[in-house]
């Protein structure tokens, strides 16, 4: 395996580097959708201002500082499908679609990225110099919780991107999550075994694709994976202070090292993403070298935890990571998939809807079984018809309530990989998982439902006209509705009485349908 080509952009070829501007992105938003504070907020109060609030939030002076701060960009699936200039229930498929094609990278000059067009080095670079504040009350510090974290295999030569966050612990020095299963924690290990630092550089203040896209866990150069999210060719620049390539027009970069003395450092307490705190964990030391950023950056803070959870940004950045995953595990499974949808009120990790149309027996066991081999963190999966919205939970609720048994229809395994942030596992190293078939019965060809399963709809009066109500039911029989077509009535009460005057004489009878008829 070989590392993508990295094309050398004339001045002429340069990609639009504000086309992805965080900034822009957020000025593209509606009033509905952001909230502005423009005088001094103390950095104090930033995490209550942001929980439970619907909207992005741009906090101009942040701290009485003149770097300005935002928060929430990615809370929300209507924000994230105007990132992809889509709609939320069209979201999943725009992405799929842009993911069957390759993304291309074009490095760019110093001089040309805008990431670059202040830069800090030695002394002159502070992360506490820096709007990051306490986002929990039991927190062991103010963390940086926006920062996607770019890395090179050396096996591969691919780009690894992820999002973890950043625990300070002085001017250069912050703590980074790296305890659970990755491919930037096998690259760390593997180096600090032979002894040597592993160059990582962060970006924060992102545009929601590049977010999603370092959320997802797909076998590729991860930062072309970007690229091809954002369906145009990507400038990336050259790192200051090491080889590394990094997106040309993100806010700021942290360039930097995690040294090489393995997991020895104390970092956490931290509210994660799955609505609890985690506790203290050994972990690696990240040691800054140098900061780039915009002239007028925008510093970013990402949403995590607490009761607020389907209005975070990991909440919905990790729905919308899972979605993409379930999708692809469903793609040789089943043959018809009309949509999957992940809650983001779970933390976007635990719970999956997913609509089928089946078309032999046994496509719904089918999808709980392939979900449950797509994803280690699911747990729960429910399968409905295309009848039902997989969007609204009062659908869902009704569904389960209606077209489930749970003798007959759910599906439990056990022992299965879990998920060690689960609380739920008390100490238990493996998981349960459980599928909940909401389908209705699948017809054979030819048969349709019967009055138990037909769901009703308002009545619709598109149905032949006629001279008269004689002639109508001569014609064969008729539901209500369609006498009122039959006679263009817009009341209908005229033709009960009709019907009550002439039942006798004329041998008006109803079938099992409860059509009307002449005996």
């Amino acid at each position: 395996m070989t590392a993508p080509h990295h094309d050398r952009a004339a001045a002429s070829e340069l990609p639009d580097l504000e086309r992805f501007d965080l900034r822009r992105f957020i000025d593209s938003l509606d009033e509905t959708h952001v909230e502005r504070h423009s005088g001094d907020t103390p950095l104090s109060q930033i995490a209550s201002m942001l929980e439970g609030n619907p909207k992005a939030v741009v906090f101009e002076r942040p701290g009485g500082e003149s770097t300005a701060l935002c928060g929430n960009v990615a809370a929300s699936r209507e924000r994230l499908a105007h990132a992809f200039g889509t709609t939320r229930d069209q979201l999943l498929g725009e992405i799929v679609t842009r993911l069957r094609k390759p993304g291309k990278l074009v490095e760019v000059s110093r001089e040309a990225a805008p990431v670059q067009q202040v830069v800090l080095e030695g002394d002159a670079c502070d992360l506490t110099a820096l709007p990051v504040h306490l986002q929990h009350g039991l927190d062991g510090a103010p963390y940086i919780s926006a920062s996607i974290d770019y890395a090179v295999d050396p096996q591969t030569g691919w780009n690894n991107v992820g999002m973890r966050r950043l625990m300070l612990r002085g001017r250069r020095r912050a703590g980074v999550d790296l305890v659970a299963p990755s491919d930037l924690r096998a690259i760390y290990l593997a180096n600090a075994k032979r002894g040597e630092r592993t160059p990582v550089a962060f970006a924060i203040g992102s545009h929601p694709i590049d977010q999603l896209a370092a959320t997802l866990r797909l076998p590729n150069d991860e930062l072309a994976l970007a690229a091809a999210l954002r369906g145009e060719p990507m400038g990336v620049v050259k790192c200051v202070t090491n080889d590394l390539r990094v997106p040309a027009d993100a806010q700021f970069i942290l360039e930097g090292y995690l040294d090489e003395r393995g997991h020895v450092e104390p970092e956490g307490p931290y509210g994660e993403f799955l609505g609890y705190y985690g506790g203290v964990k050994r972990n690696p030391m990240f040691h800054l070298t140098a900061i780039t950023h915009r002239r007028n950056a925008l510093f970013q803070t990402a949403t995590i935890s607490g009761p607020s959870m389907a209005q975070t940004d990991t909440g919905q950045l990790c729905a919308l990571r899972t979605e993409v995953m379930v999708w692809r595990g469903l793609e040789t499974a089943v043959r018809d998939v009309r949509g999957v949808y992940v809650t983001p009120g779970c933390g976007g990790t635990f719970n999956v809807r997913i609509a089928i149309q089946q078309r032999v027996p046994g496509e719904a066991r089918n999808a709980i079984a392939a979900v449950f081999a797509s994803q280690a963190n699911l747990k729960h999966v429910f399968v409905v018809d295309p009848d039902i919205d997989i969007f609204s939970d009062a659908q869902i609720d009704w569904a389960l309530a209606t077209r489930f048994q749970a003798d007959r229809d759910l599906v439990i395994q056990p022992g299965m990989r879990a998920m060690p942030l689960d609380p739920s596992l008390n100490g238990a190293t493996t998981t349960a998982k459980a599928g909940f078939d909401l389908t209705l019965p699948l017809l054979a060809p030819g048969a349709t439902r019967s009055f138990e399963h037909r769901v009703p709809a308002p009545p619709t009066f598109d149905a032949p006209r006629f001279d008269s109500l004689d002639a109508a039911l001569q014609a064969g029989p008729k539901l209500f509705a369609d006498l009122m077509a039959a006679s263009g009535s817009t009341d209908g009460r005229e033709i009960v009485r009709w019907l009550e005057d002439n039942e006798a004489a004329q041998g008006i009878t109803r079938d099992e349908e409860g059509r009307y008829r002449l005996a």
